[in-house]
């Protein structure tokens, strides 16, 4: 048995009995990379990390190339480091899967809030939904500008009829951290409507999310 074996032993067992709520920040990163350095001593590592970075969200968030420039850290690190955000982005959205049915504006941002955990640039999303608003498919459209109006119609519309969707929810991030839409914005999605209204379906609201926040343009009105 090494010298850290016991204090591993502790950690895991601490955890599994009371979870990570009684953990400081460089406890849970200490713990977490138990599993990419099995033999070493890992809270120098853990402190170092939260030193340089700032927070435990700022390490998570930080791309591949940065946490590479750590000394102490390689490539398994760097992998289990990327890939808990992106385990934690996939178990929300399983926990709504596609038989979700988005009939009010709360089940539907709560939907889209999940889409968009830890993702850094501005995507614009369509959710394609039957008669009784439940989930036919949710698409990336494109990473990109929302108010790239031609772009936007043209593969809105194709998915749509694709789909043979009844109504559609749109949404875009904003990696500013507010929710609120520009001049633009409202723009490009009533020329979007006035489109889809041509062709028998409804665009029913278009969310825009920020971090853990949204709003709802149907609910402020704009949509009309």
């Amino acid at each position: 048995m090494g010298v850290h074996d016991g204090h591993r032993e502790r950690m895991k067992k601490r955890f599994l009995e009371q979870g990570l709520d009684t953990f400081d920040d460089h406890n849970v990163l200490e713990l977490l990379l138990f599993y990419a350095m099995p033999r070493k001593d890992t809270n120098p590592l853990a402190h170092k990390l939260i030193d340089h970075f700032g927070s435990l969200e700022a390490v998570f968030e930080a791309p591949a190339e940065e946490l590479s420039k750590i000394n102490g850290i390689g490539e398994n690190t760097v992998t289990l480091l990327k890939l808990i955000p992106q385990v934690s982005r996939r178990y929300a959205i399983d926990k709504n899967k596609f038989d979700s049915i988005l009939d009010s504006t709360t089940k539907a941002g709560d939907y889209l809030v999940a889409r968009y955990m830890y993702e850094r640039d501005e995507v614009v999303y369509i959710i394609c939904l039957d008669p009784k608003r439940k989930v036919i498919c949710c698409k990336p459209l494109f990473r990109g500008d929302v108010n790239s109006a031609e772009v936007s119609i043209r593969k809105i519309a194709e998915l749509a009829l694709a789909k043979n969707a009844s109504s559609i929810i749109l949404s875009h991030n904003h990696t500013s951290g507010i929710a609120l839409p520009s001049r633009e914005d409202e723009l490009t999605t009533k020329r979007i409507k006035s489109v889809l209204d041509s062709m028998g379906i409804a665009l029913i609201d278009h969310i825009i999310v920020a971090g853990d926040d949204y709003i709802s343009m149907a609910e402020s009105g704009i949509l009309g």
